[in-house]
């Protein structure tokens, strides 16, 4: 306690992660081994999911990586982001 004030721990900025282009952050997640869950973790958290997909709802075929996150499989999901970002030209890694 500092007077009658309690300390406060406090958190890394998370904001140090996102100063990286979408793009490298995505492509961070190729060193993660295809096929896992961290790979999907990954690029969950470059872009999440929503918090709850509709219900019996067919996503149309992803146009952009961005729409991946709409895909309520994960397999599926995993394989969309798969596609995009192993297609995206390489970016040097900051």
């Amino acid at each position: 306690m500092v007077g009658d004030k309690p300390l406060v721990q406090v958190k890394p900025h998370a904001g140090a992660a996102k100063s990286q282009p979408m793009a490298v952050r995505l492509q961070e997640c190729l060193d993660i081994d295809d096929g896992t869950k961290e790979r999907l973790n990954c690029y969950d958290a470059v872009l999440p999911p929503p918090a709850k997909p509709k219900a019996g709802a067919k996503a149309a075929a992803a146009k952009s990586v961005t729409e991946c996150k709409f895909t309520k499989e994960e397999d599926e999901r995993l394989t969309c982001y798969n596609g995009f970002v192993e297609s995206m030209p390489k970016l040097p890694k900051s």
